[in-house]
């Protein structure tokens, strides 16, 4: 999926959809793909999922760069106006990290910050 997409849309769907949007972003914020990824939030469908992402964000557990990796529209004409002009804009710490088969064998360091 991941080799052969431009881009990522998910439509309103179940725990099988989550999953794979999660997964999707996560893979986005490590630093493994650059691609635009979309909710299409048709009749608001993903309206308390943003809420909550948002929320998540201002609480500082995820960084705002994570927030910022998908996109939304509630229509298709929306969602491929705003894929079209899509940025990516690198997280500073998953910048850093390399995930080419050459650095497999090497030990990373990654420091975090805990906010309390």
């Amino acid at each position: 999926m991941l080799d052969n997409s431009d881009t990522f849309i998910a439509l309103p769907g179940g725990i099988g959809t989550l999953e794979e949007i999660f997964q999707i972003i996560f893979w986005a914020q490590s630093n493994i793909h650059h691609k635009p990824i979309g909710l299409l939030n048709v009749d608001g469908f993903f309206n308390k999922l943003l809420s909550f992402l948002n929320q998540v964000g201002e609480k500082n557990f995820i960084p705002h760069s994570t927030r910022q990796i998908f996109i939304s529209a509630s229509t298709a004409e929306e969602m491929i106006d705003k894929l079209e002009n899509y940025v990516y804009k690198p997280d500073p710490v998953a910048a850093q990290i390399d995930w080419s088969e050459e650095s497999s064998n090497k030990k990373c360091k990654m420091y975090l910050s805990l906010y309390l």
